[in-house]
């Protein structure tokens, strides 16, 4: 018995050695998500070469979507589905994406690709998960069309869930205030076209605390030039000001702000002695000077309800009209069709999203196609 022990001792003691030496390797080679799962569940070079090609579908497939999003349906062991979503994003628009399994050992590999403007589209890395768990953030600096790509585990078993948003990366500076108090844009003519408004207005009743949008410094505070009565506050995460004026006063404050603390109350000082109270609020980052504003603080609709659950998940589906078009959208607004099929071709099942299943055909290209449409198999 206690050459047992001894035994569970010292086997235990080489798995957290060689856990050690991983680690301390992996300080060292830096290897990618995917091979420290080829090489943590003991994935032959085989199976995971079959694996790491599916995922090269993605860079073929020209599905987009608006967000918010979500999609439900199920994962198979080795079935090797690949899941991309191509999306648009501004510098101040954050991404929240997760995946929810049934199971919490389910492994989901999520990468994010910005597309790149070159004589031939590129698509580079700029986010990827910790693959234990199963959620993407990324907040945007520029302006660009972005591809998310979901990767289950070779031997995933599960129904999944699918949701993704995108958050502004600050809180709206007027209190309580809404997108439509929004009523003066980045880019609107000034002085007869003069020159161009660096900012957006915000219009509310004098005297509506203004807040910080954000964690950071006060770097000014005061009244001068057109702005009236404003406050600057430094963000150094973002290497950026913020720009608050026309305020009706100001609030005793110095330092260092929390999210949400009042800087001051809405009002008309400087230049805007003739119109209706508003914050004027504009964002300036180092050499580039002014940058708009809007996408950092504009609210947009959360999604409304979980994805539905499917009573019952089909693998493959077939065309049951005549005809069928293929979407990159799922939605007959504002979509482009990739193509046609006609009765009795079948497409194999991926998930569904209202009332739109999202499929792969026998090219191996994924599109969108409505549920009225198909049967399943």
């Amino acid at each position: 018995m206690k050459q047992i022990k001894i035994l569970g001792i010292f086997l235990i003691l080489i798995v957290a050695g060689c856990s050690q030496i991983n680690k301390a390797s992996d300080f060292i080679t830096n290897p990618t998500a995917k091979e420290q799962y080829k090489r943590d569940f003991n994935v032959s070079d085989e199976l995971f070469q079959i694996w790491e090609n599916s995922a090269e579908t993605a860079f073929q497939d020209s599905v987009e979507v608006s967000l918010p999003y979500a999609e439900s349906g199920k994962f198979y062991p080795k079935s090797f589905s690949v899941y991309s979503y191509e999306i648009e994003l501004q510098p101040g628009e954050v991404l929240n994406l997760e995946v929810e399994t049934d199971s919490t050992k389910q492994l989901v590999f999520i990468e994010l690709f910005e597309k790149t403007a070159d004589s031939i589209t590129k698509f580079e890395k700029v986010e990827s998960n910790d693959f234990q768990k199963k959620k993407l953030n990324f907040e945007a600096e520029k302006t660009a069309t972005y591809k998310v790509v979901i990767q289950p585990e070779i031997e995933a078993h599960t129904p999944f869930k699918f949701k993704m948003e995108k958050n502004p990366a600050y809180l709206f500076p007027v209190s309580a205030g809404l997108n439509a108090n929004v009523q003066s844009y980045w880019g609107d003519n000034r002085d007869g076209g003069s020159r161009s408004h660096e900012g957006i207005d915000i219009f509310d009743k004098r005297g509506t605390p203004v807040v910080a949008a954000t964690d950071g410094s006060i770097g000014y505070t005061g009244e001068k030039g057109l702005g009236g009565k404003q406050v600057w506050l430094r963000d150094r995460k973002r290497n950026q000001s913020l720009y608050y004026a026309h305020l009706d006063s100001i609030a005793n404050v110095s330092g260092n702000v929390k999210r949400g603390d009042t800087l001051g109350f809405v009002g008309n000082t400087g230049n805007a002695r003739t119109t209706p109270p508003h914050l004027h609020f504009g964002i300036y980052k180092g050499y580039r000077g002014a940058i708009n504003p809007l996408p950092f603080v504009y609210q947009i609709n959360p999604l409304q309800a979980d994805p539905e659950i499917l009573d019952s998940i089909p693998k493959k589906l077939i065309i049951k009209s005549r005809t069928a078009n293929l979407r990159n959208k799922p939605t007959t607004s504002n979509s482009k069709i990739l193509s046609t099929l006609k009765a009795q071709d079948t497409l194999q099942f991926l998930g569904k999203t209202n009332e739109w299943f999202h499929i792969r055909t026998s090219a191996n290209r994924a599109s969108f196609i409505h549920q009225s449409l198909v049967s399943p198999i």
